[in-house]
């Protein structure tokens, strides 16, 4: 079987409407039909960063195709669903348990390594920089930037720009309250572990919440961030008396599904380059419904 030694990666802009094979045959000059075959056959081909392999897959104007040299790996596929992308920005839903950035113990295995070994098998000078971070137990949106100039404007102008931050959290009992609003100073100590303190040398976090349901010493909260500080939901949740499930280092009991029980469901930002409002969304776990079910049944 010929092989495509010596080939180089290359990007290609299709200009009119094509076949897969015919555009490849008419772009990769030296070589023979069988040869162009074996670069779909061997998943060589990329066309908007997705692995193309037949023949006849059709090519439209302004698409973009990657051939990749031999050995070269091709984007495999992610254990997460990519929600948003465009040329600035790219949304993940993180799953719960997966670190988002690396820590002392994990350097590797993390969404920001996975989601940058993915954009670099389509573009090799791909960059990525997180723009804000989830606990590692925390399922839900993830934000990152292409570059850090827009990472930098974004984080620079957070507060501004994000219009809401929406929470679900499965909660042990019920609050009081139906809705309200939790309002503290945050301080941390050297064991890392975050507090609530009325002394104003601390820093201000707000959590609006409501109850959406009840049942089996459960409650399922929607939650409002007005700040984005560390643990600030899962402090709150405890300054009420209802820590989240699963939360064993803010006093939640053990967690019934394995998980912590806090997803980041809706974000809603200003866009830094477009000036377009961006509203991101990710559907509450399945598994949170499994805590209410016996009641509902």
């Amino acid at each position: 079987m010929e092989q495509n030694k010596g080939l180089r990666r290359r990007e290609l802009a299709v200009e009119e409407e094509s076949r897969a094979l015919d555009f490849l045959l008419e772009k990769v000059k030296g070589k023979s039909r069988n040869a162009v075959k074996n670069l779909l056959t061997h998943r060589q081909v990329l066309v908007d960063g997705v692995v193309v392999t037949r023949h006849d897959t059709p090519l439209l104007p302004g698409q973009r195709v990657v051939i990749l040299p031999p050995g070269a790996p091709a984007p495999a596929d992610l254990p997460f669903p990519i929600c948003y992308e465009d040329d600035w920005l790219l949304a993940i839903e993180k799953p719960a348990g997966l670190l988002a950035v690396a820590s002392d113990a994990e350097r590797q295995r993390t969404a920001y390594r996975m989601v940058l070994e993915h954009q670099r098998a389509k573009d090799e000078g791909a960059q990525l920089h997180v723009v804000h971070r989830l606990d590692q137990d925390t399922s839900g949106l993830l934000l990152f930037a292409k570059s850090r100039e827009i990472r930098e404007q974004l984080q620079k102008d957070w507060e501004t720009a994000v219009q809401e931050r929406v929470y679900a959290a499965v909660v042990s009992g019920a609050p009081k309250e139906r809705e309200g609003v939790v309002r503290s100073f945050l301080k941390e100590t050297k064991t890392h572990l975050v507090y609530s303190t009325g002394d104003p040398r601390g820093k201000e976090a707000i959590t609006e919440y409501q109850v959406k349901k009840s049942a089996n010493g459960y409650s399922l909260l929607e939650l409002y961030l007005h700040t984005g500080r560390k643990n600030q939901i899962r402090v709150h949740m405890k300054d009420l008396g209802c820590p989240v499930v699963g939360d064993r280092k803010y006093g939640g009991e053990k967690s019934p599904i394995g998980r912590l029980c806090l997803h980041a469901g809706r974000l809603t930002f200003t866009h830094p380059v477009t000036g377009e409002t961006v509203s991101l969304t990710s559907r509450r776990p399945r598994d949170f419904n499994r805590l209410f079910r016996e009641a509902e049944g």
